[in-house]
């Protein structure tokens, strides 16, 4: 796959809010391998908010397994986790596929069977696309974002623009 391919993902949303979870399970995604920072909450929370609470909580009465795949380290995004019960890759090395493969393998899932959604073109769509499933990209949860993502957020806006999401 080439590296503009692997930028493109297979779905956009507004939110995970407005992620179709039926659509999901008729394309035999059981598993949702969630991003956090700007994705599932803010950026750099230590606290999942209700949103985050609410989203993992229909997922899991719709029958998803999921897993928080974050480039964060351990501490905090395993506490997050644990808080939300559901199991971490932590240290995921997004862009690289690794993260996304261990999820996989935590979770005993194939990779036809989860969607990688996350809020970055660069970090987990790529990853998602590199590991061979299915890629979601949201909206980002809001415009508050550290300075390395901020910076990286045109080039994003570029890639957007001539992809056309």
């Amino acid at each position: 796959m080439n590296i503009f391919k692997a930028m493109v993902p297979d779905k956009v949303v507004g939110s995970l809010k407005d992620l179709d979870l039926d659509d999901l399970k008729a394309r035999g995604i059981n598993s949702l391998l969630l991003d956090f920072d700007n994705t599932l909450g803010p950026d750099h929370a230590t606290e999942p908010t209700d949103f985050s609470y609410e989203i993992v909580k229909n997922a899991r009465e719709q029958g998803f397994d999921m897993c928080l795949v974050s480039n964060a380290k351990s501490g905090r995004s395993d506490g997050i986790a644990r808080k939300l019960d559901i199991p971490c890759v932590t240290y995921a090395h997004k862009p690289r596929p690794d993260g996304v493969n261990r999820a996989l393998a935590l979770l005993g899932k194939d990779k036809s069977e989860a969607a990688m959604i996350g809020d970055q073109v660069f970090t987990d769509v790529i990853a998602g696309k590199y590991a061979g499933v299915y890629t979601v990209f949201t909206e980002k949860y809001e415009k508050k974002e550290i300075w390395y993502i901020v910076l990286k957020r045109p080039f994003e806006k570029l890639v957007r623009l001539i992809a056309g999401f």
